[in-house]
């Protein structure tokens, strides 16, 4: 195996640019210049992809930038010591030490070995000082290939007797005896993060006095923890990025959460804070197989919690038959024309490429398109149906789901229906599927006996019972809202969707005022247009929150915002752009009674404009990327802008004038409260 660092590799107190890319793309070249990899800009793409996942910056003025990349032909690694730092996003400021990692595609095992080796030295006091120290390339390579592995590193010092056998802190004991924990680390690519993280859970570990064994999961695979380690231990820790591999071997021990980074960043508090769950009987456990549990529950969500969850699984999965299908709508109306759809079905069917309609090659592609469309917006309710079921009860869950989706759009239940159909289908599934069936029929029991039984009760109880007062309920809100809308009180309704589209962004609540205003566009028409006003608002207003979070964190106030947030504010810019509300989420979850009021007062004003304005869409999906189907645009424009800034300004001045400690002292009440 050739030197993964050589002299070449190196730049020692040369300016390589004022920011990360330029560091990135200048240590990408050098990568080249030694003839380790075939194409610069294609190994900094794909460091920089990484790099905008999760910022590689760590504390102590140093960064990793890393990749797999099919333009590296030997795993190297590229040093620069700069002078001055350039900011990675560390919280502690810039990096003055900085490797790109570059490991090829398919790099094998003892590659990956070598290179995880580097980031654990990372951690190590002496390995750093003595990189900064260093007077030539040529000291850095002995420096890093001693690290590594590659060249025989002089003896160490022995450990002081007094650091070897620190007693358990206070409060880091469980029965009175030193906690054991077992962590597990993982990162999306496995090479660095993942191995500095459990060599600083291990020494944290070994200063607090507890006994804690980490089992990194890493590209090139991983040591599983010996069964008996998982069983005397009292909580686990899982700072990962990505699934935890074969995490049932877990289940029922009390469980703590984190991303990678703060494995490195703070792995003292997160061992604590695995302690105190340790010794929390109300703490939440991994869940699994209930044989491999202990007597404690898995994880312990109160039911409104578990509910939103499942809901919101039904919803992510339906989200592609909606976007798909808008889409393609709005496509049909582009080729075909505002009324393509009054002949689309008769077209396709009638006609050919070589046999074209009236409205020759146009009509005969925008029908298609529209077709499509139509065809994928109705599997809206089905899919929502079906993958709530599967939230519940996995796959024995979707067929029986899927049935009862459908049962609800032939009973007029709409969306409501499904919702109750998929929750019927997913329980009844769920319960059957823990009945000790005798052990001959335990194979038919997830593909016939589940699926059959599950879609009987769920769809008979939905013809029989459910089916005609859900369809009466729907139809008095479609006609409450509707008649609101072609009376004065239009604006109102505009306010009311607005504050539904903001309320959760992407959640229940704003997919109740989506799935209304799609419901509609199957009745509207030139002489009834209100239909196309709804839906104009509703996307209106959806597009708000990401577009106002992204003005905020990445123009008017970016000190306000920590450097993930500022990147998440970059993407939202296309999110909002697309009407993908869910944008704005990683903003709301980080804190949400600032964030979220501000969304809905912006949401509001933009749907109030909307509709003063008569915007319509005939499309119900595509944000800016379907202009064509709004009417009129400059409506559209002033609105969404007015809204924006709106909530952009607002959440601004609440984190200027809500002091964080009053923040915390109230979303503490809201927590209680729930």
């Amino acid at each position: 195996m050739s030197d993964t660092i050589t002299p070449g590799l190196v730049s020692l107190d040369a300016p390589l640019g004022a920011d990360k890319a330029a560091v990135i793309r200048s240590l990408a070249a050098r990568v080249v210049a030694q003839g380790r990899a075939t194409d610069a800009e294609a190994l900094f793409d794909d460091a920089w992809a990484r790099e905008e996942k999760d910022e590689t910056g760590l504390p102590g003025g140093i960064a990793i930038p890393h990749a797999k990349s099919a333009a590296v032909t030997t795993p190297s690694l590229a040093f620069a010591r700069l002078k001055p730092g350039v900011d990675f996003g560390a919280p502690d400021g810039a990096a003055d030490l900085v490797f790109l990692i570059a490991a090829p595609a398919d790099a094998a095992e003892a590659h990956l070995a070598v290179l995880s080796k580097l980031a654990r030295s990372l951690m190590q006091e002496d390995f750093t000082s003595g990189l900064r120290a260093a007077a030539t390339d040529d000291d850095v390579v002995a420096i890093v290939q001693a690290a590594i592995g590659e060249r025989e590193a002089a003896p160490a010092a022995a450990p002081a007797a007094a650091a070897a056998a620190a007693p358990a802190a206070a409060g880091l004991a469980v029965d009175g005896r030193p906690a054991r924990v077992v962590a597990v680390t993982s990162c999306a690519t496995g090479i660095a993060h993942t191995f500095m993280a459990a060599d600083a859970l291990t020494a944290a570990g070994k200063k607090a006095g507890i006994d804690l064994v980490v089992e990194p999961q890493g590209s090139s695979g991983y040591q599983a923890l010996p069964a008996d380690v998982i069983r005397d231990a009292d909580a686990v820790i899982f700072a990962t990025d990505v699934d935890v591999r074969e995490p049932q071997r877990f289940a029922g021990k009390p469980v703590v959460r984190s991303g990678v980074k703060r494995g490195i960043e703070q792995p003292d508090q997160l061992v604590a804070e695995a302690v105190a769950a340790a010794n929390n009987p109300n703490a939440t456990r991994v869940g699994g197989d209930a044989a491999a549990a202990t007597a404690a529950p898995a994880e312990t969500l109160s039911w409104g919690a578990r509910i939103q969850r499942i809901l919101l699984t039904g919803v992510s999965y339906m989200i592609p038959f909606v976007a798909g299908g808008g889409l393609l709508i709005a496509l049909g109306f582009l080729i075909g024309g505002v009324n393509v759809g009054d002949e689309a079905f008769a077209v396709i069917t009638d006609n050919a490429l070589w046999a074209l309609p009236a409205g020759g090659l146009a009509q005969y592609l925008g029908s298609v398109a529209f077709v499509i469309g139509v065809t994928s917006m109705g599997f809206l309710v089905s899919a929502l149906a079906g993958y709530i079921a599967f939230a519940i009860a996995d796959r024995p869950g979707i067929a029986p789901g899927f049935v009862a989706g459908a049962v609800a759009v032939i009973m007029n239940a709409g969306f409501i229906g499904g919702i109750i159909g998929g929750l019927l289908a997913g329980f009844v599934a769920w319960w059957i599927g823990r009945l000790n069936a005798p052990r001959w029929l335990r194979g038919l029991m997830p593909v016939v006996i589940i699926p059959l039984a599950a879609s009987i009760v769920a769809s008979g109880l939905m013809i029989l019972f459910l089916g005609r007062p859900i369809a009466t309920l729907m139809e008095g809100l479609n006609a409450w809202l509707t008649g609101l809308a072609a009376t004065d009180a239009i604006i109102l309704v505009g306010v009311i969707l607005g504050l539904m589209m903001c309320f959760d962004l992407g959640g229940p609540v704003n997919k109740v005022a989506y799935a209304f205003a799609v419901a509609g566009l199957a009745s509207a028409s030139a002489e009834n247009t209100t239909p196309y006003l709804i839906m104009a608002a509703v996307m209106t207003a959806g597009m708000v929150p990401p577009l106002a979070m992204a003005l905020a964190s990445t123009v008017l106030a970016r000190n306000m915002f920590p450097a993930v947030e500022r990147e998440n504010g970059k993407a939202a810019w296309l999110l909002g752009a697309a009407f993908i509300s869910e944008g704005a989420i990683p903003f709301a979850a980080a804190d949400p009674l600032r964030v979220i009021p501000s969304m809905m007062l912006g949401g509001a004003v933009t749907g109030a404009l909307s509709m003063a304005f008569a915007v319509e869409s005939l499309a119900p999906h595509g944000g800016i990327f379907v202009l064509f189907a709004i009417n009129p645009i400059w409506g559209f424009l002033i609105a969404l802008a007015a809204g924006t800034v709106v909530s952009a300004l607002t959440v601004i001045a609440l984190k200027k004038w809500i002091a964080p400690k009053e923040l915390e002292q109230a979303e503490a009440r809201v927590a209680v409260a729930a």
